[in-house]
């Protein structure tokens, strides 16, 4: 099950059709997207990166992009999806800075 933000809930709209792109990453961030045109003829865009448990991370909608059609928007927050999991994945894989005070006893060479 997937829990939406305030982002999500501030830009559906059930009477718009909308396309849509979902991915599943290995490792286990979950990737939404979806495009539509508006009543006023702009295409509008909703990205969304969740835990595996399908809590967000990141959701964003952006109203008016100029000059996209539904298919290249799609497209480029497909890309901006991948571009924020990775970034998500690597500060997760990243080793913890933890520093261990001590003390070491140097034996003289005899």
């Amino acid at each position: 099950m997937r829990y939406r933000g305030a982002h999500y809930w501030a830009w559906a709209d059930c009477q718009l059709h909308s396309q849509a792109h979902e991915e599943s990453l290995e490792s286990g961030l979950t990737l939404d997207v979806k495009a539509r045109v508006s009543r006023s003829g702009s295409t509008q865009l909703f990205l969304g990166v969740y835990t595996r448990a399908g809590l967000p991370i990141v959701e964003e909608y952006h109203d008016r992009l100029v000059e996209i059609g539904v298919a290249r928007a799609i497209v480029w927050g497909v890309k901006r999806c991948r571009a924020i999991a990775a970034e998500v994945i690597e500060l997760d894989e990243q080793p913890s800075l933890m520093v261990h005070a001590g003390s070491r006893a140097i034996t003289p060479a005899s």
